[in-house]
C-alpha cells in the first residue's frame, strides 16, 4: 500500500474508486442506422408479381365471357389511355347481332356517358342505321376500336390500337355477327390489316374486304360526315352494299 493510500484511509477517504473505461453513448443517427438494419432484415420486400406477357393476355381474354370481358375492360392499364379516362366504353348493343359497327375510339361524350356514338355523331348514325332497317341494340351492336378516349380526340397510336385489339377480337367472336360496318379509318385499316386510305378501302371487292370470312363493308365515320355532308352519297351507297350482303 502506497504512503498516499494510507494518508487516505486515515481520514476516511477510502476506498479508492478506480476509474474505469469510458462508456461510448451510440448517436442517435447511428441508433437510425442499427434500427433500419435491423428492420430491413426481419422485414424484406415482397416479390413483385411478375409482369404478364402479351400472348397471355391475349389468351387470358380470348376466353371471357361477355360479363367478364366488360369488367376486364373497365380495369384495363395495358397503355397510358388509362390515366386520362373518365370511363372506358366497352360498347353497346345486340350482343347477337346480324350488323357490328366498329368505330375509332370514344370521344368526349363517350368518355362522359361510356357508350359509344353518342352525340351529334351518334344520331346521324342512328339515323343512317334507321334509313336501312337497323336499330342500336336492335340486331346491331356498336364498339370501338380503341375503349378509352384518347386526350383532346386525337388519332389513336399504333401501341394503343394494340393493346385494345385483343378486346375486339373477342367481342366479335362472342358476337359472331354476319356483317362489320368498319366506320371510319382506324377502323378499317385495324379491320382489314391495311394502311390504305378509307377510299381505297371503300373500293375493295368483297372477297378482299374480309376477316376470316366475316364480310367488311368500309365506310366514312359519321363525324366526317357532318363536317363533309357532300360524302353522304358514299355512305349511303356503302348502307346498301352491307344490306345486300346481309339480306
Amino acid at each position: 500500500m502506497t504512503s498516499r493510500e494510507v494518508i487516505l484511509r486515515e481520514i476516511g477517504l477510502t476506498p479508492i474508486w478506480v476509474n474505469r473505461a469510458p462508456v461510448v453513448e451510440a448517436t442517435t443517427a447511428e441508433i437510425h442506422v442499427s434500427t433500419t438494419a435491423v428492420a430491413a432484415a426481419e422485414s424484406p420486400e415482397p416479390l413483385s408479381e411478375p409482369k404478364q406477357s402479351t400472348a397471355e393476355r391475349e389468351s387470358d381474354i380470348a376466353k371471357l365471357s361477355w360479363e367478364a370481358l366488360v369488367a376486364s375492360i373497365a380495369s384495363c392499364t395495358a397503355c397510358k389511355l388509362c390515366e386520362t379516362r373518365t370511363n372506358t366504353v366497352p360498347g353497346v348493343g345486340d350482343r347477337s347481332p346480324a350488323w357490328m359497327v366498329v368505330g375509332e375510339a370514344p370521344g368526349e361524350n363517350e368518355d362522359k356517358s361510356g357508350e359509344p356514338f353518342v352525340g351529334k355523331a351518334g344520331q346521324l348514325l342512328d339515323a343512317m342505321l334507321a334509313a336501312v332497317g337497323k336499330k342500336r341494340g336492335d340486331g346491331v351492336y356498336i364498339a370501338n376500336v380503341i375503349k378509352c378516349r384518347p386526350p383532346g380526340n386525337r388519332n389513336p397510336e399504333p401501341d394503343e390500337i394494340a393493346a385494345c385489339a385483343p378486346y375486339l377480337d373477342r367481342q366479335i367472336a362472342l358476337a359472331q355477327p354476319k356483317l362489320i360496318l368498319a366506320s371510319g379509318k382506324f377502323a378499317a385499316q385495324t379491320l382489314l390489316k391495311s394502311d390504305d386510305t378509307v377510299g381505297a378501302m371503300r373500293a375493295l371487292p368483297a372477297a378482299s374486304a374480309q376477316r376470316a370470312g366475316l364480310p367488311i363493308v368500309v365506310t366514312y365515320h359519321p363525324s366526317y360526315l357532318l363536317r363533309s355532308p357532300l360524302e353522304k352519297a358514299k355512305a349511303w351507297d356503302d348502307l346498301m352494299k352491307a344490306k345486300a350482303l346481309v339480306a
